[in-house]
């Protein structure tokens, strides 16, 4: 059986985003529509639309939270209150790993330049950094919501 972390690198290195690939590795768990998961977090690949904001892996990852709260808590307020505290725990373990929620912090360029693009196509940069964001990513959720 192909593990979650498995499925959203498989995801990743089919042309997926990291937001995109950390949801949908989730779909069986929480049995959402993977094709409206898709469209849903096309967006924030990038750090949201390669404006390199918070890490698209990350933005999966909250996504999820959001999921399991409201999916446990039929009580708004229980939703919004377990949200908050599991993506600032979310937060507070993955800037421990990367330093930085910001996609342009975690991988050390511009993707919006040729020179970043050059960079990060030199530094391998979505198989040595984007990679461990998803699956780091991955990790904490699965912590979190276990």
């Amino acid at each position: 059986m192909i593990t979650k972390k498995e499925k959203a690198i498989e995801s990743f290195k089919s042309g997926m985003n990291c937001a995109q690939s950390v949801l949908l590795a989730f779909s069986d768990q929480f049995k959402f529509d993977e094709n409206l998961a898709f469209q849903i977090s096309s967006g924030f690949g990038g750090g949201m639309g390669r404006l390199q904001k918070t890490c698209g892996a990350v933005t999966g990852a909250f996504m999820l939270i959001g999921i399991h709260n409201c999916e446990k808590y039929s009580n708004h307020s229980l939703q919004t209150d377990n949200n908050r505290s599991m993506i600032q725990e979310f937060n507070r373990r993955f800037t421990q790993l990367h330093e930085s929620l910001d996609c342009k912090d975690i991988i050390k360029c511009d993707l919006n330049t040729p020179e970043g693009q050059q960079y990060c196509k030199d530094n391998n940069t979505k198989e040595s950094i984007c990679a461990k964001c998803i699956t780091d990513s991955i990790d904490i959720v699965h912590s979190l919501i276990n």
